[in-house]
């Protein structure tokens, strides 16, 4: 299931300064962001081998997470705050405010075949 970590931030008179150096669970192999968006839903996908690490570093967003078992609707509104999304983890990013921007991390190169895009089917019948 996805997590929440605190990021190391630092502050005083002069402002903040947040450090990922440490906080990040894996080694960066690609970073993005997002900002701009409209009422739309960006996301709608899980990974075969990609974890990643998401910091709203302004504004504020929901991140709408389904790791097959639970769906949990996580807010990201501070830049200290980040959600770590393990492979398993489907994920929707919705809510934007005007001013949100969504930093992504992610353990691995861009690759198309890494995409799984079918959610769950929660209406499955499980084995008794």
């Amino acid at each position: 299931m996805a997590y929440l970590i605190d990021i190391p931030t630092f502050s005083d008179s002069r402002g903040n300064l947040t450090v990922l150096d440490e906080a990040i669970p894996f080694q960066i192999k690609r970073l993005f962001y997002i900002y701009g968006v409209d009422n739309s839903a960006r996301g709608g996908h899980r990974h075969h081998q990609t974890v990643q690490a998401a910091i709203c570093i302004q504004g504020s967003c929901t991140i709408i997470n389904d790791d097959g078992d639970t769906i949990e609707h996580i807010e990201l509104d501070t830049p200290r705050k980040c959600l770590i999304l393990e492979t398993k983890d489907w994920h929707v990013m919705t809510n934007f405010s005007a001013d949100a921007i969504l930093l992504v991390l992610a353990s691995t190169p861009f690759d198309a075949s890494d995409y799984i895009f079918t959610p769950y089917d929660h209406n499955q019948q499980q084995p008794s």
